[in-house]
């Protein structure tokens, strides 16, 4: 048996006649409610966004040169080191 998550938050917003009227009719063609078809359609939106916000993504030559560089097994240069050690010692604190 499916348990269904309380829907306790409400979203509420102002918009012009003619966006509702274009909301409705898409509504009533996917055979949708409201709170259905705005609640999809908010969704995709912002898993978009969040999606483009989150995603780096390379060029073929970029990737190589990253897989390339993770592949390597050099030591770590002076300036990192340095790096590491101020890090220790204003981060870490120890």
């Amino acid at each position: 048996m499916a348990t269904t998550i309380p829907k306790t938050e409400n979203i509420h917003f102002r918009i012009a006649a003619d966006v509702k009227q274009l909301i409705e009719k898409a509504m009533l063609v996917s055979g949708r409610s409201l709170t259905e078809f705005a609640t999809e359609s908010l969704i995709e939106s912002a898993n978009a966004v969040l999606e483009k916000e989150y995603t780096t993504v390379l060029s073929n030559r970029d990737r190589d040169l990253l897989l390339s560089l993770l592949d390597a097994d050099d030591e770590p240069g002076e300036g990192l080191r340095e790096a590491a050690e101020l890090h220790r010692k204003l981060v870490i604190k120890k």
